[in-house]
């Protein structure tokens, strides 16, 4: 079998790519299933639709802030086996119970099930993430390497929101929901798989140490890192501005490409795939710009670039013309996760990852709730019926705050480049001869 980096990490991948295909599949199936099937014609389906995105967003919340004590504590091999098995019984029950006429349950039942399984895919996710995470400085060698995993990762992630949506439609209404179901279950059976010969060194410590430390001490050990950490705080912070603006495109661009662009609905796909393509261009191409401008540069960059092609993108009034915009601003913003990972993993020790992984998770699903309720609100009350002229340009609601959202990602860039160290690099974190946390 031909290697991406070595076997091991080949493992990894395709095992992921799998995974994420498998749920990106189930994700559209649930909400397909949901507004056409279950709430066809109902004035309470797109109620029951956001219930599947509030259950994943209660998980991630409410679990992984402690799901990652529990990844640095316990195995992480053991750990990503058992969530990925966890997370095959779960879908798998749901397709078989699928196979039962719909008639045969009562609306509300299959609703509250498909929440249940929808929460423990989600909590068994926060367990596997930050484990699988925490596990690739053990699996590729050095800086370059990390970076350039990452960036396979995250052209791979694109690519599976490319292939799974698509997929969903006609097994549903070809073959019945409860195949894509299991399309994904079996996919969690290739990721354990995968996993399963992969050598990756035990990280959990000794019962004597995880007894005198306490969940609660090392919790508040990442807490206490985040904090004297300057890396990780600018980090975090210019995500979370730049996520904040983000999360309204994703929010509104549907009403952007109707309203401001004038394409038909059937058209909207297109920007998706535009954002799909440039998101895996972007990704396979951060390798290489990480390496020519450093990963601190390559931060403060990509986020500042990305954030002037959004304006661009903001003030287009064609489709056709939106498409390209849209394509060069997903190439920056694929170089960003990319140049932040590996970042964030050499400024954090090794026993750390995990935690340090799980507290920013939630940070940035909170940014993107509190986004998501604010520019909704603005859009459908307080600027309902906002248009103003501005040095000669109109200005509508959506391509205002289209700009804004370019705007934060002009202004994280900002605080990024004055906040991350360039002069003397960046700290890379060692454990001490007495297994304390220290920046060397």
């Amino acid at each position: 079998m031909r290697t991406i980096i070595n076997r091991d990490f080949t493992r990894l991948w395709y095992g992921e790519a799998v995974s994420e295909v498998g749920d990106y599949v189930f994700n559209t199936t649930l909400v397909l299933w949901i507004a056409t099937k279950l709430g066809n014609g109902k004035s309470w389906a797109p109620v029951a639709v956001s219930g599947v995105l509030l259950s994943g967003l209660a998980a991630t919340l409410a679990i992984a802030p402690a799901a990652g004590v529990f990844a640095d504590r316990w195995n992480r091999k053991r750990t990503m086996l058992r969530m990925d098995a966890i997370r095959a019984v779960a879908v798998g029950g749901l397709a078989a119970l699928a196979f039962l006429p719909a008639g045969k349950l009562p609306v509300g039942v299959w609703l509250a099930i498909i929440y249940a399984v929808v929460f423990v895919i989600n909590a068994a996710g926060t367990f596997f993430g930050p484990s699988r995470m925490a596990v690739i400085p053990d699996v590729v060698g050095g800086p370059d390497e990390i970076a350039r995993a990452s960036g396979i990762t995250q052209s791979t992630a694109a690519l599976a929101g490319m292939i799974g949506p698509p997929l969903a439609a006609p097994l549903l209404f070809a073959g019945g929901v409860q195949w894509a179901m299991l399309i994904n279950a079996l996919s969690y059976v290739v990721s354990f798989t995968a996993i399963r010969p992969v050598p990756i060194p035990g990280n959990a410590p000794s019962p004597a140490a995880k007894a005198e430390s306490g969940f609660w001490s090392e919790f508040r050990a990442v807490l206490a890192f985040f904090a004297k950490t300057r890396v990780l705080v600018v980090l975090i912070i210019s995500a979370c501005i730049a996520n904040f603006g983000a999360q309204a495109m994703n929010t509104l661009d549907v009403f952007f490409a109707t309203r401001n662009l004038h394409a038909a609905p059937k058209l909207y796909g297109l920007l998706g795939m535009a954002i799909g393509a440039g998101a895996i261009i972007g990704a396979l191409l951060s390798t290489r710009v990480v390496r020519r401008i450093g990963t601190v540069n390559a931060v403060w960059a990509t986020i500042g670039t990305a954030g002037v092609l959004i304006v661009a993108y903001s003030r287009q009034t064609s489709i056709w013309a939106a498409i390209p915009v849209i394509f060069l601003a997903s190439l920056p913003i694929a170089m960003v996760n990319t140049a932040m990972e590996p970042l964030l993993i050499q400024v954090t020790p090794r026993a750390m990852l995990g935690r340090v992984f799980s507290v920013i998770t939630p940070a940035i699903s909170v940014t993107q709730l509190g986004s998501t309720i604010l520019f909704g609100w603005m859009i459908s009350s307080l600027m309902l019926h906002f248009h103003a002229d501005v040095a000669g340009l109109h200005v509508g609601p959506i391509d205002t705050l289209f700009t804004v959202t370019g705007l934060l990602f002009v202004v994280a860039a900002i605080y990024a480049f004055v906040m991350l160290p360039r002069k003397d690099g960046v700290p890379a974190a060692e454990p001490d001869d007495e297994g304390e946390l220290a920046l060397v």
